[in-house]
This record gives structure tokens, C-alpha cells and sequence, in this order.
């Protein structure tokens, strides 16, 4: 479909305007082959968001975090967020319980965050790549040097 001046193509995913989606966080966890684990947060903000209100999902502890366990990335209502400081707190889990990556985020998501208010991206220092969300959806993707890839929306 040609572009008009001033107007874009209606680009839809899933039957759906993508424009539907904006604005959206984004967000990345890396681990490299020695193991060394960071991660990478960028809030999109709030449609309808209180005049003032600042980006909150990139504060590091909560929405962003990184140490030698793993690396966490979070999207969701900010505010959910910080209170339950799910960045450090799926880290803690491993450190402290002993637990899998995708053992602690789950425990995160299902137990720490307010139902419905977010989701989040990790990766553990040996390569371990984990997703949850209490949200009908979250848009997430996974891609390894092998050339293994995936994307998701829903469960």
C-alpha cells in the first residue's frame, strides 16, 4: 500500500492496527559465553499517564537488573513494578532459595506482582532464557547464536 503524504500504511498484526500496541517498553537481557549477564530497559510510558509522571519500569532493582546470576527485564504498570522489585527480587531467588531461573520468575509473577500488572524477560549467566506474565499478553522474542529463534505474544 503507496504512502500518502502525512499518512502511514495500516499495518496490522494479528488482525489488529499495531499501532494498537504503542507505546510500548522495551526491553533486553544478555548473557555472553563467559557468562556475564546485563540487561537493558526503555519504558514507552503511559497512554493517559499524570501529567509529571516519569518512566518507572527502568529503575534499576525493579524493573532492570543484572549481577552474576542473571539479568531481568520488566514491562507492565511501573508502579507494580517498584513495589515488588521483581528485577531483584527473581535474582535473590536464585541466590538466596537455590531456585531455577524460570522457577524464580515464576514465583515472581504469581506471587510478588499485582495480578495483571506486568511481565518480564530473563536470562541466567549459563544461558537459561525465561518469560512470564500475568497479563493477557506480552510481547517477547528469544534468539541464540545457533540461530534458534522465538517470538511470542500469548501463553
Amino acid at each position: 500500500m503507496p504512502c500518502r503524504k502525512g499518512m502511514l500504511p495500516d499495518f496490522q498484526m494479528n488482525g489488529v492496527p499495531i499501532n494498537i500496541y504503542e507505546p510500548e517498553t522495551v526491553g533486553c537481557v544478555v548473557v555472553d559465553s563467559e557468562g556475564h549477564c546485563a540487561s537493558a530497559t526503555s519504558t514507552g510510558g503511559l497512554i493517559n499517564k499524570m501529567s509529571g509522571r516519569i518512566g518507572d519500569s527502568p529503575i534499576i532493582g525493579a524493573g532492570t537488573y543484572a549481577n552474576g546470576m542473571c539479568a531481568v527485564s520488566a514491562t507492565g504498570e511501573g508502579e507494580a513494578i517498584i513495589r515488588a522489585t521483581v528485577g531483584r527480587d527473581v535474582a535473590a531467588l536464585m541466590e538466596y532459595k537455590g531456585l531455577s531461573l524460570q522457577e524464580s520468575v515464576d514465583f515472581v509473577i504469581n506471587k510478588r506482582l499485582e495480578d495483571g500488572k506486568g511481565g518480564l524477560i530473563a536470562v541466567s549467566s549459563n544461558g537459561e532464557v525465561a518469560a512470564g506474565f500475568n497479563t493477557s499478553g506480552m510481547f517477547r522474542a528469544c534468539a541464540t547464536e545457533e540461530g534458534y529463534f522465538e517470538v511470542g505474544i500469548w501463553q
